[in-house]
């Protein structure tokens, strides 16, 4: 009788058990890159929304895909950071459903807000008279809200398809998450309508952004060289030089997985690959903004200076509170409190 192969209860992330001697470094080293990443990240929100000099359109979309971030990677490291310590290296069946859709999900998310984001820097150096009218909260709060919403319906209906679909005999994925192309190859069957479905996620939730945009930053190249000064035109590709280092690593390396030749690499190449728009971007964004935007920086400074007065100022409160510091005798014994 033929076993029924839609019967998967769990399944085994390989991760990098076949490099054994290896596990325990990638562990301290993903540790070590996600625990910078919630900091980095954390620190920018927090900056953005306590400094008041930070409260525009710009930083109200850098606070927003900080926070996608913390998300974006808090869906495959601590599962992967578990699977590198433990000798079971399983995954439930709905937990890697649960994974790839949110993994999905905050990526297409992520396409629509850096687009959000070249909207807004096209509006700034393009119409700067009519900046704040067209950039309201409302107009901010409506483009955050639609690239949450934007990938959800297709990335859904994807795990969906995906995961109703009979498994064959191994229930191994050779990847350290559920990532779709690794999950399908486990699928019997024609998996035909599920790399269609792919290839126009791609088209969709991808492409589209990126010629979003590529139509603002021809615009407000074309702007910037027409300026008279060139510290005008220095100031003006300043504040889009930190968005648009983002934008070309976030899609480089998606694009180096996703828009690859079948046959170019193998599922290990692709482990590997797949490190470079997983775990290395929503590390590099604080930094590349903190780094190269003026205005964060000082307002980190800010934020630093603040906290030494309050730690300084609660300790000299603390020393010169109501305990006394004159000395008392005691049966002959002389005693000074602290």
């Amino acid at each position: 009788m033929r076993r029924n192969h839609s019967m998967v209860n769990n399944f085994l992330l390989l991760g990098f058990s076949d490099l054994p001697g290896l596990e325990g470094l990638f562990f301290s080293a993903f540790l070590t890159i996600y625990l910078l990443t919630l900091t980095g990240n954390a620190l920018i929100i927090i900056v953005t929304l306590v400094d008041q000099t930070l409260h525009n359109p710009m930083f109200f979309f850098l606070r927003n895909l900080s926070f996608l971030e913390i998300c974006y990677t808090s869906a495959i490291v601590p599962k992967m950071l578990e699977n590198l310590l433990s000798e079971d290296k399983t995954i439930s069946f709905i937990g890697c459903a649960f994974q790839m859709n949110i993994f999905l999900i905050t990526g297409a998310a992520e396409c629509f807000l850096l687009a959000a984001m070249a909207y807004d820097r096209y509006i700034a150096i393009c119409h700067p008279l009519r900046y704040t009218l067209i950039m309201s909260d409302i107009v901010c709060s409506e483009l955050v809200t639609s690239s949450w919403l934007a990938g959800i319906p297709m990335q859904v209906g994807q795990t969906v398809l995906v995961f109703t679909s009979h498994f064959c005999g191994s229930n191994k994925i050779n990847h350290f998450f559920c990532d779709f192309p690794a999950v399908i190859k486990l699928v019997c069957g024609n998996t035909s309508i599920n790399e269609h479905i792919s290839l126009l996620e791609v088209a969709v939730l991808g492409l589209i952004p990126f010629a979003l945009i590529s139509i603002s930053y021809m615009c407000i190249a074309s702007t910037v060289l027409k300026m008279p000064t060139v510290e005008g035109r220095r100031k003006a590709f300043s504040t889009c030089s930190s968005h648009l280092m983002v934008v070309m690593f976030f899609y480089g390396s998606g694009i180096t997985v996703y828009l690859k030749p079948k046959s170019s690499n193998s599922l290990d190449t692709e482990k590997f690959l797949s490190l470079f728009y997983t775990v290395l971007p929503p590390l590099l964004n604080p930094l590349i903004y903190s780094l190269r935007n003026k205005e964060v920086r000082e307002a980190l400074r800010k934020l630093w200076k603040r906290k030494s007065i309050f730690l300084f100022g609660f300790r000299h409160t603390y020393e010169n509170s109501v305990i006394p510091r004159s000395p008392c005798t005691i049966s002959g014994f002389r005693f000074r409190f602290f």
